[in-house]
This record gives structure tokens, sequence and C-alpha cells, in this order.
């Protein structure tokens, strides 16, 4: 009988977990990495195929020039060392998914050796990852199990193969061992993978879209006994793979799962067997793939048609010079230069807010502003809604025209809302959506004075207890006038004129 997960800080208390992470970066090449068929996401099934990436006898593979570039810019960036000659090497497994029954790899001397990536948990710990290495690859094509359960192959009635995704190009980062943790490994996980594609779209290497499969992490993780000296000579336990977790919540989610389920093995006295498995963000836990109790024999040999890449020195040395800002020296320039705290430039990463206040700050906002709106009202909306900040229906242009006309004293944050609630319903511009609904403020005095008057006359208890020195009764004038112009008045002002009008 398998034993019960164990509680998570329990786990901790006795084990020390070990992480290591698998990426693959879809590179957003035009073309596909050893063909010239297109990589446009979304086309219908088997339209993007040529005899190459179907694995047709004879046909020759093409090295795509610029996934070479894209590659080499990412190892540059991570510190990696580019070798003088990277070759390629088929990778032999007989599935479906390959038409040629073995994928053109890399295996000796892949095209980024080394490196390291310094990721930053939310309190500013700051975690140094070790690269393994990075190497290039073509991707294979996507199954779809028909039947069985949650659309896994166990228990289907047939499969289709859709071939547009085979030859796509791929670079797979490899991490190093990731030790000494502890109960902020699912937390680290999840930090890395983010760093990692905030790195990558950087670079504009890749869209990065974890839900369109275009970046997926393999989840590799054990767990050691915790003994008082010398922790770093236990030996690792076996490891779990838990493959193409496709999103930052079911990183950190897997990772988690996982030390609580081993742990519960391991304290029943249950072996943990070395296997991949599969994420289910239904049940919050990993089930069983296959068997990787030894090593496969992949047959890895030199790949004959294609020559090895050997990049000139002094073309490596210009990409190097060529390479945008890098994330965290960004960071730190934008919370100078926007007079922000580093943890409020770590909430706007962390709510994928950053580059649209960046964004709308070049539109003419200032950086005030567009984090009130991204960081306040919209995140609010997102979240209800279930979606990221991206994925609202308004453009950075958007907030900072609505930034401006708060600015301008046209629209109060309460009718702004409700411009914005316009623009994200497809109404239109912020000031399109104000004219169309009349939601210019109130600002001709003889209007507002004619307003409080009536509430005067209406309030003339209330009238005299702030004639009286009860100056914190205004407050129910006020809101009378701001009812009376249906919110539409500046509630400053109006207090100003109320005050004036009772000569207090």
């Amino acid at each position: 009988m398998t034993a019960l997960p164990m509680d998570f800080d329990l786990a901790i208390e006795r084990f020390d977990p070990v992480f290591g992470i698998e990426t693959h970066v879809e590179l957003n090449t035009r073309t596909k990495l050893l063909c010239p068929c297109p990589t446009t996401f979304g086309a219908p099934p088997n339209t993007q195929t040529c005899p190459a990436c179907l694995g047709l006898p004879g046909a020759m593979p093409v090295l795509n020039a610029a996934a070479v570039e894209s590659a080499i810019r990412l190892g540059l960036a991570l510190g990696s060392r580019i070798p003088s000659v990277s070759p390629f090497a088929r990778k032999h497994y007989f599935y479906p998914d390959l038409a040629k029954d073995y994928q053109i790899t890399q295996n000796v001397n892949p095209i980024c050796i080394g490196g390291h990536l310094d990721v930053e948990l939310d309190d500013g710990e700051v975690v140094r990852v070790e690269i393994d290495h990075a190497h290039m690859e073509e991707d294979a094509a996507k199954n779809t199990h028909i039947g069985g359960t949650a659309g896994r192959i166990h228990g289907a009635d047939y499969t289709l193969v859709d071939y547009n995704r085979s030859g796509m190009p791929l670079i797979e980062i490899v991490t190093c061992p990731v030790e000494g943790t502890g109960a902020r490994v699912a937390e680290v996980a999840r930090a890395y993978v983010a760093a990692l594609r905030e790195l990558v779209l950087a670079l504009d290497i890749s869209d990065a879209r974890m839900e369109q499969g275009s970046m997926r992490a393999d989840v590799n993780l054990s767990l050691r006994e915790k003994v008082a000296v010398d922790q770093d000579k236990v030996p690792y336990g076996k490891r779990s793979e838990t493959k193409n977790v496709n999103s930052l919540r079911a990183i950190e989610r897997a990772a988690r799962s996982e030390v609580c389920r081993q742990a519960g093995l391991l304290a029943a006295g249950e072996p943990v067997v070395q296997e991949t498995r599969h994420w289910h963000e239904d049940i919050d836990a990993t089930t069983p793939g296959r068997s990787k109790e030894h090593a496969e024999d992949y047959r890895y040999f030199p790949e004959p048609d294609l020559v090895p890449i050997v990049p000139d020195p002094a073309w490596i040395e210009e990409l190097r010079r060529g390479l945008p800002e890098l994330p965290a020296a960004r960071r730190r320039r934008l919370a100078r230069e926007w007079g922000l705290s580093d943890r409020e430039i770590r909430d706007a990463v962390n709510a994928g807010a950053l580059e649209l206040i960046d964004a709308t700050v070049k539109a003419g906002a200032t950086a005030a502003a567009a984090r009130k709106w991204w960081m306040g009202e919209l995140a609010r909306v997102a979240n209800e809604r279930g979606v990221g900040l991206e994925e609202l229906a308004i453009t950075a242009n958007d907030v900072a025209e609505l930034a401006a006309l708060v600015a301008d004293g046209q629209l109060t944050d309460k009718l702004a809302r409700q411009a914005l609630a316009g623009t994200l319903a497809g109404e239109g511009s912020p000031a399109a959506v104000a004219a169309a609904r009349g939601l210019a403020v109130v600002s001709d005095d003889s209007a507002l004075l004619a307003a409080i008057d009536e509430a005067l006359v209406a309030m003339p208890d209330v009238a005299e207890k702030v004639r009286g020195g009860k100056v914190q009764a205004i407050g129910a004038i006020v809101g009378a006038v701001m009812k009376a112009t249906r919110g539409q008045a500046d509630a400053a002002k109006v207090r100003e004129l109320i005050a004036s009008r009772l000569g207090v």
C-alpha cells in the first residue's frame, strides 16, 4: 500500500530537498530549426510540414542561423562559455511524435556550457542557480490521445499526431542540482523559471508563453536525510521528474507536492521510484509516467548531415556587445527613476505589471499614476476574471490617457474607474467612453453652488453644526452634493465651496 503524503513542514524538518529544472524554450524564429517550414502557432494540424520535418527518406536538414544566434545570446546573458566547436547528435527513441525515430539534438559540447542565474525571492533574498549547460534541439510533434484519462496515453483509444510542432527550434536549459533551499524549495523553483522567462523575453528570443507550450519545464526533485554535520556529503535520494509543467504556479505546487509524496514514502520505509511523473492541476498531485530507474540507451552518435557549429570569436563578442539591458539591472534603474523601493518593484514584477507600467510611463503618464492603475483597479479586475494583466482589453496608451484625464481635472478617480470599465468592455478609449457616458467633472462654480445651496436648505441642522464648530459634519453635505451631481463634481472643490458658503 502506498504511503500517504507527509505534511510539508514535517517533511522539511526531516528531509533536505534537492531540485533541478530542465526548461525547454521555443525560439521565435520565422522558420523551423532544420527546414524552411513556418513556425506560426495555431495553424491547422499538419499544414506546416515538409519532407525534412516529416522525416521522409533523403530529406536533408539545413540549420537555422537565427536559432544559433538566439542560443548564443542566451548563453552570453547567463554567463555561459560558448565552445569553439559545438556538434549536433542523433538521439534515438521510438515514439509517434518522432517521424525519423531519432531527434537531432546536442550531447557533447552543447552550445552553452556553465553559467548561472541569480534569482530574487519575494523578500529580497537572492539565490544563485548554477547552469550545467544549454543545448539546441528540434521539438517533437504533438500527440493528442483520444479516450483514456485526462488525455494520457494510458487507456486511450487512439492517438492523433500533429507534425506542425515537429522541428520547431528549442533550446533546453539544464540547471545543476540546487541544494540548501529547505522550506523555500518550491518558491525558489518557481522564481528560477520566472527569472529565466523574464530573461528570455528581455532578449526577445521567444514569446515564452507557457500556456501555449513555447516554454515548459521538467522539475526534478529528490530528498535526502538530514544529518548533524557534513550535509553536503550525504548522497542524493532517487529523484522524480515531473514533465512538461506549463505554468509558474504549477511548478511551485508540483515541487511542493513531490516533497510531501516522497517524504511520506521514505518515512513509511517504501522506496522512491526514479521515474517521470505528470502534474494534475485538478487533484494538486503528480501521477506516475514511465520508469527511469536505469539510464536509457539513446545511442547518441554525431549527426552526419550537419557540420558542427564553429562560431567566430569576433561574432560572439559582437553579440555580447549587443545584449540589451538585463532584467536585474533594468529593475534597479527603474526603481531609481521612479522613486520606488525594491519591494515595490518586486511587487510589480510578481504581478506581471512591470512592462505595462514602463510602457504607460513611456506613453506619457507619471510612474506613480501608471503604477496606481495597473497595480490597483486593473489588478483587481484581472484577479476577479482569473486572467493576467496583459490579457485585459486595455493598452498602456489607454491607461496613460486615463491618467491624463484625471491629472487635468476632467475626471475624478471615481469617474475614471467608470471610464476604465467602459474601455475594458470594448466601448473605446477612456476619453471616448467618458464623452459617450457624460462622465466629465462638473467644474462650473455656479452649477456647484446651486447644488450646494439646495443641500444646505435640505440639511439646515447639519449646516448649523458646521457653523457651530463641528467641521467634520461637512462630509454629509458634500455627500448630498456629490449625489446631486451624480458623482461628477470634484469632492475637494465642493468641500471648499461649502466651507466658504458657511463661513468656516
